[in-house]
């Protein structure tokens, strides 16, 4: 397994963890599972390129959560590919569906800056 995919890894398996986290209303794991999630993609994007790529995988997850999670960071880079997925959460229930909104409304409104150029 090369490093990016072990990054890739590490974010998928951390948004499981938040999701259930969450779920069970632990607040104190969620947030350090988001932690490890944010710090897996900021490895990802110092590689550039290569690493949004190799996260880019992660838009066809069987997770929602994690597709969706995956698709919020890579909006600049894969826009068609990201917006395809953040639309079809937006249209479920729940947590994903209103974050899914969100990151779509900021997009729109010109202030989302999850990976600024």
């Amino acid at each position: 397994m090369t490093e990016l995919e072990k990054w890739v890894e590490e974010f998928a398996r951390n948004v499981s963890a938040q999701t259930a986290s969450i779920a069970r209303g632990d607040a104190k794991a969620g947030n350090k599972h988001a932690d490890r999630y944010i710090a897996a993609v900021r490895k990802l994007k110092g590689q550039g390129d290569a690493g949004r790529d190799a996260l880019a995988v992660l838009l066809k997850h069987p997770d929602k959560d994690v597709s969706t999670m995956a698709a919020a960071y890579l909006l600049r880079h894969r826009t068609a590919e990201s917006k395809a997925v953040l639309e079809e959460a937006a249209r479920g229930e729940g947590l994903i569906a209103f974050e899914a909104a969100q990151v779509l409304k900021n997009w729109e409104l010109g202030v989302w800056a999850l990976d600024p150029g």
